[in-house]
């Protein structure tokens, strides 16, 4: 191999753990602005974190539920505006019972770079808890999209697949955040 082909080959592959690094990031972002409560210093309300999650996703990128269970629960949204929509209803004030946590866990990662386009894949837990005292634990698996768009790594596709959803026991967490110390200066 020559010192050219050597150099354009470790190109490709430190652009590769790049990308894939930045895919990483950018998914992790993505659901830690979906806990409850919001752990993201200096974000005021719902609304903002609707704005900064939306900074996330390309203009035609399509956020849907699928299989027997996410069908009718989450639906399909295509287009920022439509994913915006389903972020302002699952955030709501009439949302109710209201959601007091919930935090995402991931793992099982696989991320898949070719150029400029990436799938990845995940499998994530979360607690939710809620304001009626219920609470359950869901898992699902993640089968997403990603573009480079003007040299930044957007989300093209959320794709969400429930694994199961077990209800919790009353009062399994003792103890939760009504806020996160996060959010403070």
């Amino acid at each position: 191999m020559t010192s050219a082909a050597t150099v354009a080959a470790l190109t490709r592959r430190i652009e590769e753990l790049e990308a894939e690094s930045e895919i990483r990031r950018l998914q992790a972002r993505y659901m830690f602005l979906c806990d409850t409560p919001n752990p993201e210093f200096g974000v005021r309300d719902d609304a903002h974190r609707i704005d900064l999650i939306m900074e996330l996703y390309s203009e035609d990128a399509v956020w849907e539920g699928v299989g027997e269970y996410y069908d009718g629960q989450f639906g399909r949204a295509e287009g920022a505006a439509a994913i915006r929509e389903h972020f302002e209803r699952f955030w709501s004030e009439e949302q109710a019972p209201a959601l007091v946590l919930n935090a995402h866990y991931l793992t099982s990662e696989q991320i898949h770079v070719d150029g400029h386009e990436a799938a990845g894949q995940w499998i994530h837990v979360q607690p939710w808890l809620f304001s009626d005292g219920k609470s359950l634990l869901r898992s699902s698996r993640l089968n997403n999209s990603f573009r480079k768009v003007s040299g930044t790594w957007k989300i093209t596709r959320t794709r969400t697949e429930n694994v199961f959803v077990a209800p919790l026991a009353p009062g399994w967490a003792s103890d939760h955040p009504s806020t996160s110390v996060l959010m403070k200066p």
